[in-house]
């Protein structure tokens, strides 16, 4: 479900990024709100609702929609999210090294000479 959620999501964004690029610019842009700009024209005048506007309006709020439904749906995994969360696992037992009595040479490879004592 959650894929196929993610599918639409995309193609919905698809869909909404055309529609955003159709649609015809302002003119004006942040131009418009230079020196003496009247409160009419801040973002610009009001424009005729076409189909694409209409379409970017309602592609927007389904987005968003499918938007905060993933996100929903995705922290409502089964697998823990973090380590705490987890069962607590046992450590290995420490064994301690085994330690050789200080005059206690070690022992020798078999076919090799001990060493000679120099004079």
């Amino acid at each position: 479900m959650f894929t196929l959620f993610l599918i639409i999501l995309i193609l919905v964004a698809v869909a909404m990024v055309t529609a955003i690029l159709l649609q015809a610019g302002t003119g004006g842009g942040l131009a418009a709100m230079g020196g003496g700009a009247s409160s009419d024209s801040f973002l610009g005048g009001r424009q005729a609702t076409t189909i694409l506007t209409k379409a970017t309006w309602w592609l927007g709020g389904i987005f968003l929609g499918l938007s905060l439904l993933l996100a929903g749906m995705s922290t409502r995994t089964s697998m823990p999210r973090s380590v705490l969360d987890s069962e607590p696992v046992a450590p290995a037992p420490i064994v301690p090294p085994t330690q050789l009595p200080l005059n206690v040479e070690p022992e020798q490879s078999p076919g090799t000479t001990p060493p000679q004592p120099q004079n």
